[in-house]
């Protein structure tokens, strides 16, 4: 009768002990940090891992579907923005989402690859537009007259990787329209050419894999 009461005065104390190291090691919730619903993801939401539907975006005016699988922070001058990106049919795709407010949503399809040469521009041109700074500096390209919005050096930081990429960057508006033009000048590389078309945040469901 002893052993069996002392075997079970052991066992209470051996499941105290579990219980407070158990307590001890289990972070606390974090206060007053709001968490995302999961079932109304907006595009800030957005990140490596999740699915991104785009309505009516994709080939053929089929929705555009892509598994997130790398997150790039971009930071150009004062303006700093994000990419979620994937493989849709074969190519990558990209959604830039800028400001936390008035969000702004733009997707490259990966459908068109351009080159400074397409744009009409070259080295010598960007240059003397960097050094302008003039937002009344436009050019025409694809029956369309575009804008001088931004020129500065910038940096990306994938989320998968450590060091951060370093560049130049001159970004385009297209007047009257919802496009975007972005040219990119990693040091010693060739200039990079994207296209976005600006997306309505109502046409972007985001999907969270748990």
């Amino acid at each position: 009768m002893v052993t069996i009461t002392v075997e079970a005065i052991l066992g209470i104390l051996f499941a105290v002990v579990l219980m407070s190291l158990f307590k001890r090691h289990t972070p606390p919730p974090q206060a007053g940090v709001p968490q995302p619903d999961l079932a109304n993801l907006r595009p800030t939401d957005a990140r490596t891992g999740d699915v991104v539907s785009i309505a009516g975006a994709g080939d053929n005016m089929s929705d555009l579907d892509f598994t997130s699988d790398r997150t790039i922070q971009y930071q150009a001058g004062a303006r700093s923005w994000m990419e979620t990106s994937g493989m849709y049919r074969e190519r990558r795709v990209a959604m830039r989402v800028e400001n936390e407010d008035d969000v702004e949503v733009w997707l490259n399809s990966g459908a068109r690859k351009l080159s400074l040469e397409d744009l009409g521009l070259s080295e010598e041109d960007l240059a003397e537009i960097d050094e302008r700074q003039n937002p009344a500096d436009t050019f025409e390209f694809d029956n369309s007259v575009w804008s001088y919005r931004q020129s500065a050096e910038a940096n990306a930081r994938r989320d998968d990787q450590m060091q951060a990429q370093q560049f130049y960057y001159w970004e385009f508006r297209e007047q009257n329209g919802k496009r975007l033009l972005a040219v990119r000048k990693p040091q010693g590389e060739p200039f990079a050419v994207a296209l976005y078309a600006q997306v309505p945040t109502a046409d972007i469901t985001i999907y969270r894999r748990t």
